[in-house]
């Protein structure tokens, strides 16, 4: 499936999405491409999460493709069923662990708890780090044998994010364009 057949849609996680990431890179470099702009960043609610995501899929002409990161990922995994003929395939980058006692400080899941574990009803590839410090890895290679997503490991790359260094993140827009040919 090319890029250009498609409706892309970016799903940040949890906080606000600082420029430069790659998130917001790869909007401004594929002209099909959007970001899904959540309100309560710091206190989010997936009930309205789900509304705002649904409310995107159905705006959109084209097949979608979701690329989510972080709690993004455990979005993608709750709004699945509601979505399921309308989505393509969803590129999953460093799940968070949302089942994690105290992961963020300021925030303990709400009701993005407990994560999903059910097949996910269209092709999904999830990228994991090793050393990730919001989800280990056996734990996001849990997430994909649960949703049936294949898995790539990322090796030492942290959260995925500016502070790992992950700005351009070119290894991930080759992982894409992978994951992109075999939606065709």
């Amino acid at each position: 499936m090319k890029i250009s057949e498609t409706d892309i849609l970016l799903l940040p996680g949890y906080g606000k999405t600082l420029p430069g990431h790659w998130l917001l890179r790869w909007r401004d470099k594929m002209a099909t491409a959007r970001v899904v702009k959540q309100t309560e960043l710091q206190v989010p609610a997936r009930k309205q999460w789900l509304e705002t995501l649904i409310g995107e899929v159905d705006a959109c002409e084209k097949p979608v493709v979701l690329v989510a990161h972080s709690l993004g990922c455990i979005l993608v995994a709750h709004a699945a069923h509601a979505l399921k003929d309308r989505i393509a395939g969803a590129f999953l980058v460093a799940p968070s662990d949302w089942d994690r006692e105290g992961l963020v400080k300021e925030f303990d899941g709400g009701d993005f708890r407990p994560v999903p574990l059910n097949p996910l009803p269209f092709q999904s590839h999830l990228v994991a780090s090793r050393n990730d410090p919001y989800c280990d890895y056996e734990r996001a290679r849990e997430f994909a044998q649960a949703w049936g997503a294949t898995i790539q490991d990322a090796g030492q790359a942290g959260h995925i994010n500016l502070e790992s260094g992950h700005g351009p993140w070119p290894e991930g827009m080759m992982s894409f364009a992978h994951f992109m040919k075999r939606l065709g």
